[in-house]
């Protein structure tokens, strides 16, 4: 074998050596998670879609056909791990990440620099929405994240936005509640009328509301929202001043009312309690009288000397106690 040969395999040796072994070893991070990828076609587990895992419950029966991907085999952290020439390795962090709200990746300086989002409310007044969203990487669902989907932040903050301002224009407070035993509305806590009041009173409700109508982004685009944190709602300077007077109007009037109820309630109260006195006295000085009654009964049922035996008795009993006797003579 001549020298040249040699080196060429010598060569050959080396370069398979560097580029096809020690070049092919990777690791996956803890908050990690890694896809490979043959000749561009992503590691299927068999025939098993995204239609066969829990996520998909949220799905309705047309997204059901349109958002239907592949489950892939997901390298989990550790390694070293190896990959042939021809393969690719995909890796995407899952750790829980938090964005403003009004953030839009495909401009950032709309939403006033993405810090205020822009919402109407019912009433058409333009409202500003400040808040947080929290989300993180679905690993049941990384073929979305990473190939069904070119920038899924984009795609998940563009349904946010959207549901949210459906939300913000057709939300109506809750019916007031009822006052115990009338059951009448409590004018007192009733809602005004007035949206941005209703939506500041019901931050919480509209939270809610949103975690359960983004449920299906984890089916949709890979990506799962753990929370959405609206903590602002700001109308327009012009419109604050407005309805902080009326807002003290409402307030005025409310404590107006609530003192007058309790005062009423008081009143009440007193007058049940007069009418229980007043009840117990009568039953006090009738007692007596019904129970001499029975007593005389009693007697009358042994003979009509014993009953006259005993007004003798009660009479002297008087007698002894009185100091001057006034007595009637017939003269007939």
């Amino acid at each position: 074998m001549t020298p040249v040969l040699l080196g060429c395999i010598a060569g050959f040796a080396l370069w398979f050596l560097l580029f096809c072994v020690f070049a092919g070893l990777f690791t996956v991070a803890q908050n990690e998670r890694a896809v490979i990828t043959t000749f561009g076609r992503a590691q299927r587990v068999g025939v098993a879609t995204t239609l066969d895992s829990p996520i998909a419950a949220s799905l309705n029966a047309d997204e059901r056909e349109r958002y239907k991907y592949p489950q892939v085999r997901v390298v989990h952290p550790g390694g070293p791990y190896f990959k042939w020439p021809w393969q690719r390795v995909y890796k995407t962090s899952i750790a829980t990440q938090t964005i403003n709200m009004a953030y839009d990746p495909e401009s950032p300086q709309a939403n006033d620099g993405g810090t205020v989002l822009e919402a109407v409310t019912k009433d058409q007044l333009n409202t500003g929405l400040k808040g947080q969203l929290r989300y993180r990487v679905c690993e049941n669902n990384l073929y979305a994240y990473l190939f069904g989907v070119g920038r899924p932040i984009v795609h998940v903050m563009g349904y946010f936005v959207s549901v949210l301002r459906e939300r913000i224009a057709n939300f109506e407070a809750p019916p007031p509640k009822t006052v115990e035993g009338n059951g009448k509305p409590e004018l007192a806590t009733a809602t005004m009328g007035i949206s941005i009041n209703d939506l500041r009173k019901n931050l919480s409700d509209i939270n809610d509301h949103m975690a359960r109508e983004c449920a299906s982004s984890e089916a949709r685009y890979g990506i799962t929202l753990d929370a959405s944190l609206i903590t602002g709602i700001d109308p327009p300077a012009d419109v604050e001043s407005a309805l902080a007077a009326i807002n003290t109007a409402y307030n005025q009037v409310s404590s107006d009312i609530s003192l007058a109820q309790a005062s009423a309630d008081q009143k009440i109260v007193q007058s049940r309690r007069a009418v229980e006195i007043e009840t117990l006295k009568a039953q006090a000085e009738v007692e007596p009288l019904m129970a001499m009654a029975s007593q005389l009964g009693e007697l009358q049922k042994s003979g009509d000397e014993v009953l006259s035996i005993y007004l003798r008795n009660v009479r002297l009993k008087l007698f002894s106690q009185c100091s001057r006797m006034i007595m009637m003579v017939n003269r007939d």
